[in-house]
């Protein structure tokens, strides 16, 4: 028995839901800017980069926009590596 793989409107919106699930989107811990040089890659950056994209392709759902998969392959891409750089920061487990 095969399953059905999701269409790209369902991808994308579950994507969404997976990064706001494992990313500390918004939690104050996240959104700090280390003065001391000691963090690898800007954590504030990186979730404000996160964010932004998460913003864009839920209104873009939200006025119809089919994401292409391109799109989906570059947020995941995006997604997957801003988490390997709180990973690094140890702000979340891997």
């Amino acid at each position: 028995m095969q399953t059905r793989k999701p269409d790209r409107v369902t991808a994308m919106q579950q994507l969404i839901e997976q990064v706001k699930v494992e990313l500390p989107l918004y939690e104050p811990d996240t959104f700090f800017c280390g003065t001391d040089n000691s963090c690898i890659g800007c954590p504030k950056k990186l979730m404000e980069l996160v964010d932004t994209e998460l913003c864009y392709w839920e209104h873009q759902l939200q006025i119809g926009t089919i994401p292409n998969f391109d799109d989906i392959s570059r947020f995941a891409k995006l997604c997957k590596n801003v988490k390997r750089g709180l990973v690094r920061n140890n702000l979340v487990d891997s």
